[in-house]
């Protein structure tokens, strides 16, 4: 078993990363090969929408770019799980995260009623949101709702329901004080910090376990 995690956050010490290598930790403790990619060491574009990939007698499956990104989405035809990882930026993922699912969706995907996904077979994925907001903000404000495409299209791509975790009011600076943020008490931040983030680790941990029993 191969369980690959795709690092969409620039920062390599920080929320996301710690909930992937979490989430690493328990595949691996079911015997399960991983790697660990971050996107940000890479150069690499989004989807230009050339087509090549729909072309009649073309290479379906396949994006015709070729970047530091090409090994990546080769290499993921190969695992056997996939989780991805993702700061929430300005309502959203990460720009280095969107280039990645717009090539490596748009790339299996052909405009086919018969054949909605040319992806070699059907594999276990997840997908975990770090993010400075509440729970209470992001169900308020409709965050969930904005997400939710691209889990459907990772879902209809690789075959299965995706797996989920929403890790929520992280802490975002080691000092505080250095930043314009007095609209977050830091005092409450280190509170969820210290009660919650462990939570949020075993459940990362249990994501990797669940997506390696279940390939």
């Amino acid at each position: 078993m191969k369980i690959i995690a795709i690092n969409g956050s620039p920062r390599k010490n920080k929320n996301t990363i710690t909930l992937l290598n979490k989430a690493l930790e328990g595949a691996k403790s079911q015997g399960s090969e991983i790697e660990l990619i971050n996107l940000y060491d890479l150069k690499y574009r989004g989807c230009i929408s050339c087509f090549a990939c729909k072309r009649k007698n073309g290479e379906h499956g396949r994006c015709a770019m070729k970047d530091d990104l090409t090994h990546v989405l080769e290499k993921l035809k190969t695992a056997d799980a996939i989780i991805f990882g993702s700061p929430i930026y300005n309502m959203n993922i990460t720009s280095g995260m969107s280039a990645l699912l717009e090539r490596f969706i748009f790339s299996n995907v052909i405009y086919s009623t018969e054949i909605p996904t040319v992806y070699p077979r059907k594999i276990q994925s997840g997908f975990i949101y770090t993010m400075g907001i509440t729970e209470k903000y992001m169900e308020d404000t409709g965050y969930k709702l904005i997400l939710k495409p691209h889990q459907d299209f990772i879902s209809m791509v690789l075959g299965n329901p995706i797996k989920l975790l929403y890790s929520y009011d992280t802490y975002q600076f080691t000092d505080y004080e250095k930043y314009e943020s007095s609209m977050f008490s830091e005092k409450e931040k280190a509170k969820h910090r210290d009660e919650q983030f462990p939570i949020d680790c075993q459940k990362a941990f249990d994501m990797g376990v669940s997506l390696a029993i279940n390939v």
